[in-house]
């Protein structure tokens, strides 16, 4: 497929054994997605491009727990993948340094699947 029909998306994954309100967990996943994009925007523009002309598609996932978003940040960047985790600094509802969830991408959805396939819409 030549680059520029490269379909690319972004994916966050959440942990469900952390209770957070929903506000909360949005902000986590804005967070996540954020500092995921501008990592691919440093290290990969040309993925960041792509995404960024093509609609910014994210999906965001549940992981069941930290040591599972561990492993699909790890998985992530052994692939290549931009791929970044979000601690909170526990000002309201969750104790500082809490990793909540992981942006992984903007990056190509073949690879980005290979890593967060087998995971639920959360």
């Amino acid at each position: 497929m030549p680059e520029n029909h490269l379909e690319v998306k972004q994916v966050i994954a959440v942990r469900k054994d952390i209770v957070m309100g929903r506000g909360k967990l949005a902000a986590q996943a804005a967070h996540a997605a954020v500092l995921a994009a501008e990592k691919a925007r440093s290290h990969r523009h040309d993925w960041f491009n792509i995404w960024f002309k093509t609609g910014q598609a994210k999906v965001v996932v549940k992981a069941e727990n930290l040591e599972e978003l561990i492993e699909l940040e790890n998985h992530a960047r052994t692939i290549g993948l931009p791929a970044v985790s979000v601690q909170d600094s526990g000002l309201t509802q969750i104790p500082p340094g809490t990793i909540t969830c992981v942006g992984i991408g903007p990056g190509p959805a073949e690879l980005i699947d290979k890593v967060t396939r087998h995971l639920k819409l959360l």
